[in-house]
């Protein structure tokens, strides 16, 4: 038997596709065997955030940041036809009639294959989050743990 392979993933898009495709890989990997890392950084971050608006003692530059940014997986916009905001509807419905797993299921299989999934440290200070507003289960690290994670990866992706 060799040895366990590594699959990293860098998470910079908060596009409800891109994030979508990271975790139908994450998963796939995972159920392969392979150790999963998804590293979460600027917008995937907000694939992260709980959908319930969660009270923090924040200045007013972090509240703003925290009320333009969506909160968690399911109001993420598309990177193309996100028409106002019509275009996820549309594509949840095609994925629904096509017996797809929805964004938030992905991420909750994720956690069940014990994917590991880390919140970018600085980007949480920089956006002026706070670890209550991330979803539990997540690790909150910086570069320096990704890139522990990534050296002996076999495969490592930026999406």
């Amino acid at each position: 038997m060799g040895e366990q392979k590594k699959t990293t993933i860098i998470l910079f898009s908060g596009d409800y596709d891109k994030v979508m495709a990271a975790y139908i890989i994450a998963n796939g990997a995972a159920a392969y065997d392979h150790e999963v890392t998804i590293f979460h950084t600027f917008w995937g971050l907000n694939a992260l955030r709980k959908d319930e608006p969660i009270q923090a003692d924040k200045g007013f530059i972090e509240k703003m940041f925290a009320k333009m940014m969506p909160r968690g997986a399911n109001k993420l916009g598309l990177s193309k036809m996100n028409y106002a905001g019509f275009g996820p509807k549309m594509i949840k419905d095609v994925m629904k009639k096509h017996n797809a797993m929805p964004l938030p299921d992905l991420i909750e299989m994720a956690k069940e294959q014990d994917v590991k999934l880390v919140a970018c440290q600085m980007t949480v200070d920089l956006f002026g989050l706070t670890q209550e507003e991330i979803m539990d289960g997540v690790e909150f690290a910086g570069v320096a743990a990704y890139l522990a994670d990534a050296e002996d990866g076999n495969v490592n992706l930026f999406i």
